[in-house]
């Protein structure tokens, strides 16, 4: 006995090779676009080296408190003023790197004082 396939009147058989080629088309697709889109730390940590100086301080002075990438491999959280900062900490200001210049003070940085200062209690 001999199996016999049947379509219906107007329907192709699908094509094993049409749809590897899909696949391989939807593949490169997914690649091209993960190679567009930015990692979620580099969406959501700007950059100093990239950033004016302006831009940097406007940024702080905007959001209040802001982490930004300063090298490589490191970053470094920025604030507006000591309402930032915990009730213990102090403010001191920072200076970066940015693209325009080597010393931009771009806020402030939160600081453990070594000393605790003299309170009357």
């Amino acid at each position: 006995m001999s199996t016999i396939q049947s379509t219906a009147p107007g329907m192709r058989k699908p094509s094993h090779a049409r749809a590897g080629r899909i696949a391989g088309y939807a593949g490169m697709l997914v690649l091209a676009l993960a190679a567009l889109v930015p990692t979620v730390a580099e969406a959501a940590r700007p950059d100093l080296r990239r950033m004016s100086c302006a831009q940097a301080q406007a940024m702080v002075a905007q959001r209040g408190a802001v982490v930004m990438t300063t090298g490589q491999y490191t970053y470094q959280r920025f604030v507006a003023g000591p309402r930032w900062c915990d009730r213990w900490e102090v403010v001191r200001p920072e200076v970066a790197r940015t693209r325009d210049t080597q010393s931009c003070v771009v806020g402030y940085i939160c600081e453990v004082p070594l000393f605790r200062p003299f309170e009357w209690d």
